[in-house]
Order: structure tokens, then C-alpha cells, then sequence
């Protein structure tokens, strides 16, 4: 069902990993802790003499309930979410139907929309230019032919009822009886809890877009100058984010931004092997750092794989034993009481907080 969809973690390798099920190449998500102009040109200049992709940007933020509306950032600027006629046919835009699904839908916004990828696993037979260039594969390439006429609201419900992309979704959830027990209402979110939401920013012809799904439209956010070799629309999405930024209050740090890029490990060999043509020594050092850079990147999938397993893993099982254990040598009900002592400083802490008008 559209309805049995888990949340899941906002993280690189967790949303890395998603997309790689899919079947997509050449693509990795990487975690930006600033907006600053060096920031953003390490993204698409990591390398001295290398250019790297860009895909787009996913943006996590607390839904602000005050508000009533998640794009009021942009809507503030007059930006306001396109008619369906209005819309460019080609550029990929959907409603979410589907509770829980907004990190996905942003991931895919951004792979429906990536200029010049290649649509099918006949990537081995394209030249992808050195990794540049996405491989969407066979499962997302299929996706997006099926429900290319498909208005936003029914492109929404297509991805909500995909037995493939909710089950790759679903399987990075935790795998907790007490998260997971069917028997038990969902409880309404109040105003006292952090509701977070993903938008996605993908460029498009010469604009760019913020793609929400809980828009009626995609948001043109602005308008860039297309030139050779340069991704200049990355400067028109991080001015339309700090924008949201300043709406909230300067405490508020409760935000995430990730950029879909190529693989590293693709621009990294391709560097090594350009090197090498060119008959630099195994033993010079640019030879050495790029081939340490790159044994880097395949030690961090490795990371990425064994913290996916461990977030896959049902450890309540070894929780309950392990209570039943301190029960039994009469060491828990100690421990739970210095719990609790802990819990009510905490709280005291945090009403002290309040009161201060913080």
C-alpha cells in the first residue's frame, strides 16, 4: 500500500546506497556544512584541472507550523509554484501523496531531472564522459517513461504505489517491533514536535527550480547564464537557501544540505589514469595523494555499507535480554532511578530555557 512507507535516516550513505538499488551509476550524495564560495566550488572543482557534476541539492528543514506553508521562503520573494501549463513539459515534478516519502521524492526529483543522463543500463555502451554524465538504469528509466504524461498528482501516487521504490525505501528503515507494530494508531504530530521536510533544487534550461511536493508546482527560484564548462546555477540555489534560512529564528540549527554529485572514485581513476598517460612515476606524489583519495572513497562505501547493516538490524531482542540480565543481578532498578534523576534535570534545564524567552 501508498501508506506503508518508514522513515528513514538523512544521511549520504543511507540515500548513496538507496539510489545504487535503483541501478543508478555515477552518482553519490555528499553532505555540505556550508554556503561559503569555497564550499561550493570544492563541489565542482575538487580536483586541480577537474570538473565534477553537480545533480542538484536536497535541503532538509523543520517544517515551520506557523507558517502553514512549506515554500513561504520562496513565496516571500514572489517566487510562486507554477500552473501545470505553465510548467516545462520535460521537467520532472511531482505531488507527494505519500506520507513519509519526501526524502525519496526529492532524491528523485533530482535524478529525474539530471541533464544529459543516460536512461537505461545501456550506460556501459554510452560514453558516460568519464562519470560525468548519470546513468539513471533500468528500474528509474522505466519509472520515468511510464508516467511522463502523468500530471504532478498522479506522478505522486505512481511513486507512493511502486512496489520497487518503496521497498528499496522501506528497507533502510529500522527494523524495530515498537516502530513497526501495525496495531497501534499513528499519533498526529503536535505543535510541540520537529516536523522536517525535504525540497529539492535542480536546474533546468537557464532557471532553477525548487521542487516540493507539497506544492501544487515546481518554484522557479531564478534564472542563471549557461556557459561551457561552468554550473553557475549552483550560486541561484544557495542564495534561494539562505533565503529560507533567514526566515527562521538565528538559533534554529536544525538543517541538513546535501548535493547529488558524481562519484568521486570516477573523476579520482580518470585523473590517475590521465597521469599516467602522461608518464608520471608511480612514485610522484600527485600519483600517490590521488591514489590515497581514491583508497579513501572505496574505504568510506565500506563504512557506508556496515552502518547500513547496523541500521537494518533489529537490536531489541538484545536490549530486552540485556534489561532481563540487570533485572536478575539487581542492578536495574538503581540504574533506572539515576535515569530518571538525569531525565528531570534535563527537563528542568530546558523549561529554565524557556522561560528565559529563548
Amino acid at each position: 500500500m501508498s501508506s506503508d512507507w518508514c522513515t528513514i535516516e538523512s544521511d549520504p550513505g543511507v540515500f548513496t546506497s538507496l539510489i545504487e538499488s535503483f541501478g543508478v551509476k555515477n552518482v553519490e550524495l555528499t553532505e555540505l556544512w556550508s554556503l561559503d564560495d569555497d564550499s561550493m566550488r570544492m563541489l565542482t572543482n575538487p580536483l586541480d584541472g577537474v570538473e565534477a557534476s553537480v545533480h542538484g541539492l536536497i535541503f532538509l528543514f523543520k517544517w515551520q507550523s506557523q507558517s502553514g506553508n512549506a515554500a513561504e521562503g520562496a513565496a516571500a520573494q514572489g517566487n510562486k509554484p507554477l500552473s501545470e501549463e505553465d510548467t516545462p513539459s520535460d521537467l520532472f515534478f511531482a505531488r507527494q501523496m505519500t506520507h513519509n516519502a519526501c526524502a525519496t521524492q526529492a532524491i528523485l526529483s533530482v535524478l529525474f531531472n539530471a541533464p544529459n543522463s543516460i536512461e537505461s543500463n545501456d550506460g556501459d555502451k554510452v560514453d558516460d564522459n568519464g562519470g560525468r554524465r548519470l546513468v539513471l538504469g533500468d528500474t528509474l528509466s522505466n519509472f520515468k517513461t511510464f508516467t511522463a504524461a502523468f500530471p504532478p498528482d498522479l506522478k505522486g501516487e505512481a511513486i507512493g504505489s511502486s512496489d520497487e521504490i518503496r521497498t528499496a525505501h522501506n528497507s533502510f528503515g529500522s527494523n524495530d517491533a515498537f516502530l513497526s507494530d501495525p496495531t497501534k494508531p499513528k499519533r498526529a504530530a503536535t505543535e510541540d514536535d520537529d516536523v522536517f521536510h525535504f525540497v529539492a533544487y535542480v536546474p533546468h534550461g537557464e532557471d532553477v527550480y525548487e521542487l516540493d511536493g507539497l506544492q501544487c508546482g515546481p518554484i522557479k527560484v531564478g534564472s542563471y547564464v549557461a556557459e561551457e564548462g561552468k554550473q553557475n546555477w549552483i550560486e541561484v540555489a544557495r542564495n534561494a537557501i539562505q533565503n529560507r534560512l533567514e526566515s527562521y529564528n538565528p538559533s534554529e540549527i536544525k538543517f541538513n544540505l546535501m548535493a547529488v554529485v558524481q562519484d568521486k572514485r570516477t573523476y579520482l581513476a580518470a585523473h590517475l589514469d590521465k597521469l599516467a598517460a602522461a608518464g608520471v612515476e608511480e612514485s610522484s606524489p600527485d600519483m600517490l595523494q590521488i591514489r590515497s583519495s581514491l583508497h579513501e572513497e572505496e574505504e568510506k562505501r565500506a563504512r557506508w555499507a556496515v552502518e547500513n547493516e547496523r541500521r537494518r538490524f533489529n537490536y531489541l531482542p538484545f536490549c530486552v535480554e540485556y534489561l532481563r540480565c540487570l533485572a536478575g543481578s539487581g542492578k536495574l532498578e538503581s540504574l533506572i532511578g539515576k535515569a530518571k534523576m538525569v531525565a528531570g534535570e534535563k527537563r528542568k534545564r530546558a523549561e529554565a530555557w524557556k522561560s528565559n524567552g529563548n
